[in-house]
């Protein structure tokens, strides 16, 4: 596989970055995977998302442990009052032992037997750029010999500047002397 940004051979399936650019690969593998189809994934729109049975038992567990942390302290409160009746202490104990043994074994058999989550099943779409468009994936493209050139290349040299045919500053002597020739056309 090329990276489609910087054209960077990489190994199919072990990137998810171009190791040149840094181009994102995952959608390039996605789209290879499908055959050049965008999957198309459930949108929330279709309706809400069905809960698991391991989370529906999960939840059960957990909502039975926190009513019994609320259930049995009122039951123990009204047997404290009328401590003759035996059924008080009776539903005491028993709504304890539902509460805070049920509700964990509920859990751990929800979380170890129970099926989790189904896996979102991608539906592929064809891929239509436009009316005129080619088509984006050839069946067989022949791949460069070299890869293309990591580095830049370095500009043109440019030429040294023959320095001969510069002007150079005049000398001190050359300006005294057209002084004196100043002053003898003066004297004449």
């Amino acid at each position: 596989m090329f990276c489609p940004q910087c054209s960077q051979q990489q190994v199919p399936g072990s990137v998810r970055f171009c190791s040149r650019c840094g181009f994102p690969l995952d959608g390039v593998m996605t789209l290879l995977g499908n055959g050049g189809m965008l999957p198309i994934y459930r949108t929330p729109e279709e309706g809400p998302p069905q809960i698991s049975p391991r989370r529906r038992g999960v939840r059960q567990g957990g909502a039975l442990l926190l009513s019994g942390a609320i259930l049995v302290p009122i039951l123990g409160v009204f047997w404290n009052y009328n401590p003759a009746s035996n059924f008080l202490g009776i539903l005491v104990a028993l709504a304890s032992i539902i509460c805070f043994v049920g509700g964990p074994l509920r859990m751990l058999f929800a979380g170890v037997f129970e099926e989790g989550a189904p896996k979102p099943v991608p539906v592929p779409r064809p891929f239509m750029a436009g009316p005129m468009a080619a088509p984006q994936f050839a069946s067989h493209v022949q791949p460069n010999a070299l890869p293309p050139p990591s580095v830049p290349p370095a500009p043109a040299w440019r030429p040294r500047p023959i320095t001969a045919e510069l002007a150079g500053p005049p000398s001190v002597t050359e300006n005294t002397t057209r002084l004196l020739d100043k002053e003898e056309s003066k004297e004449r």
